[in-house]
């Protein structure tokens, strides 16, 4: 009967997506048929997770894809001085685990739950399988891998070469393309950190991200609203602090 009851509740769920199926909203299955996609999605289990909760941690075999189904999480490293640094923030679409369907491995990176979310998870063992039958969705995999590894080195250099307002500008509005929305000729931004998680995300002190983000308001660049919206005035002066 239990059984019964959980193949019911993750019916439910996939009737929530936004897409037909919740495999439908991963870049890399693009390339597959309405028919692949509910053999697919037959593969996936759906697991909830509360805010703050684990969901796995650096050093855990990675054997599977996470599909963001609702909410977000972030994906994060200890430095040596067991300072956490953030990688991603990952929302409802995005995925992690891409490169464990190459190879079965072990997590460089640990991920918690920013906020209550469902997520969608795909064994490599069933991908294999699904792959066999359509070979070209090796090629999509190796695309994002690619984005994926230059969004990181963008994010190493970022840190490495440019100043701690740049930094935080770059971070705005990589926030504003996911987040934001356009309120006339101003953009509503509700952040997705807090100014600690930013802080962690760009390697400073959190009196720092204060600092500096009193000093855009300041100059009108922004407007701070409490302490998770900031009104964006002068989106094109934010792109100028990024160079």
């Amino acid at each position: 009967m239990s059984n019964v009851i959980d193949l019911e509740r993750e019916y439910k769920i996939c009737n929530l997506c936004k897409g037909k199926y919740c495999a439908h909203k991963v870049s890399i299955f693009s390339v597959l048929t309405e028919q692949q996609l509910a053999k697919l999605t037959e593969k996936i289990s759906h697991k909830n997770y509360k805010k703050g909760q684990i969901i796995f941690f650096e050093g855990d075999i990675s054997d599977k894809l996470y599909v963001i189904n609702k909410g977000k999480i972030k994906i994060f490293k200890y430095t040596r001085e067991g300072k956490e640094q953030i990688l991603y923030i990952l929302s409802e679409g995005d995925f992690v685990g891409d490169l464990s369907l190459l190879k079965k491995d072990e997590f460089k990176f640990n991920a918690e739950a920013l906020e209550d979310a469902n997520i969608c998870v795909l064994t490599k063992d069933d991908f294999d399988g699904i792959i066999k039958e359509s070979p070209e969705i090796a090629i999509e995999i190796l695309q994002v891998v690619y984005d994926r590894i230059v969004k990181l080195e963008n994010l190493i250099q970022s840190l490495s070469t440019k100043d701690i307002e740049a930094r935080i500008a770059g971070l705005l509005l990589s926030f504003v393309k996911d987040f934001g929305m356009a309120k006339g000729d101003v953009i509503e931004l509700e952040l997705p950190l807090s100014r600690e998680d930013i802080a962690n995300y760009i390697g400073v002190t959190r009196e720092t991200i204060s600092r500096k983000l009193g000093s855009m308001q300041d100059q009108g660049v922004i407007e701070l609203v409490g302490s998770k919206k900031i009104i964006i005035n002068d989106i094109e002066e934010l792109e100028y602090m990024t160079t």
